[in-house]
């Protein structure tokens, strides 16, 4: 079985990418809800940034308060998106005129009530990106938990349905990946600033056989389902993380405080 490699290195300050290992590139999607304490570290991992409808005026509105040391107009000036891309119900209209203003592309999907603003911004990603680069991208999102829970069962649902491509839920707390079934997974965990507390949850389909090691209370071959047995506030204890399972499987991971 091919072997799958995950690494929260968008957590950790920019550094270049190690000889012998192909760096991933990065996308950033803003949503609509507070964005994380990290928002601009995740920005400098992100060559490509893109916020769905009203994430703008959460980038507009916030990203200033994360950097209260620097003049706000500099900063909004600084953090510019490459799109907004949505239904436009929620973008403030003064928020839209800036970014346009400022060169940013504006993508009115309003016709399209079928998909979430996380689905489409995903999709205009994809596209942007070469049949030969989409291997290697990973997409994080930022407000895609908490909030209206339908919002958020939507971001999970956005993982299964676009679960070849890396994409990266995140809020201040934690972040959640898939672990597609087709993979053995080996997850390289950063202690300074991810864990010890995490969960592995079966999503589409029970589990029939799932196996780890590196965890305090590893599976061997078990069972999980919803109504029976989910691996949920388990213990980082290994640098590694192996996972291997007959089903899709979500990942999530604490994020430490400063």
């Amino acid at each position: 079985m091919e072997s799958l490699s995950h690494s929260s290195t968008f957590l950790l300050p920019v550094t270049p990418p190690e000889k012998n290992r192909p760096p991933l590139s990065n996308a950033l999607v803003i949503l609509n809800q507070r964005l994380p304490r990290f928002a601009s570290l995740l920005w400098e991992h992100a060559p490509i940034r893109v916020c769905a409808d009203g994430g703008a005026n959460r980038l507009y509105d916030e990203m200033p308060l994360l950097l209260p040391h620097e003049d706000a107009s500099h900063v909004r000036t600084r953090y510019v998106p490459d799109a907004i891309k949505g239904d436009m119900d929620s973008i403030r209209s003064e928020v839209l005129d800036f970014y346009k203003v400022l060169g940013t592309e504006i993508i009115d999907e309003s016709h399209d009530q079928d998909t979430t603003d996380l689905h489409k911004s995903v999709a205009y990603i994809r596209d942007c990106t070469s049949d030969t680069d989409k291997s290697s991208l990973r997409i994080l999102v930022t407000g895609a938990l908490g909030g209206r829970f339908d919002h958020e069962i939507g971001n999970i649902n956005v993982l299964c349905r676009f679960s070849d491509t890396r994409i990266i839920l995140l809020s201040d707390d934690c972040l959640v990946h898939l672990l597609p079934m087709n993979y053995h997974h080996k997850i390289y965990i950063h202690s300074s600033v991810e864990g010890p507390h995490c969960g592995l949850i079966p999503i589409g389909m029970p589990s029939g056989s799932s196996t780890t090691t590196g965890l305090k209370w590893d599976l061997n071959e078990t069972k999980m389902k919803f109504g029976g047995l989910v691996s949920t506030s388990n213990i980082v204890e290994g640098d590694v993380v192996t996972v291997q399972s007959d089903s899709d499987l979500l990942w999530t991971i604490s994020i430490k405080k400063p």
